[in-house]
């Protein structure tokens, strides 16, 4: 019976010391970075845009459908950049975040949906 006890009171001890072991350690900083970033695009403020898809120096942008003006070169954010390559000529609505920084910041574009297979030509004045 002895033995019996020792056992028990071994147990006892060695359990609230594997508790302490089992606690995660303190994130790293990059781990933090990394956190940082997702939360900054969580947070980015979804919005869509109406336009034609066009390309100007290899580079894909969404048009005024009147002016033919750039409203913003697109960046692919949730499928391949060429996916826009079907969408050429026509009339859509992109949906994504505008980040704040840069001279041009590129529109990050999560979803297309094509409205029109044609853009309605600029209306010559009479």
């Amino acid at each position: 019976m002895g033995s019996r006890l020792a056992v028990m009171i071994v147990i006892a001890t060695v359990s609230p010391m594997a508790s302490v072991a089992d606690k995660p350690e303190p994130s790293t900083s990059r781990e933090s970075k990394t956190s940082k970033k997702k939360e900054a695009q969580r947070n980015a403020r979804l919005t869509s845009l109406t336009g034609c898809i066009d390309e100007e120096d290899g580079q894909y942008v969404l048009m005024d459908e009147r002016t033919r003006r750039t409203i913003a070169p697109l960046q692919a954010a949730s499928f391949p950049q060429e996916g826009f390559a079907k969408y050429l000529g026509h009339k859509v609505t992109v949906r994504g975040t505008m980040p704040q920084s840069g001279d041009r910041p590129l529109f990050q574009v999560r979803s297309v949906e094509k409205i029109s297979d044609v853009c309605a030509a600029p209306q010559e004045a009479k």
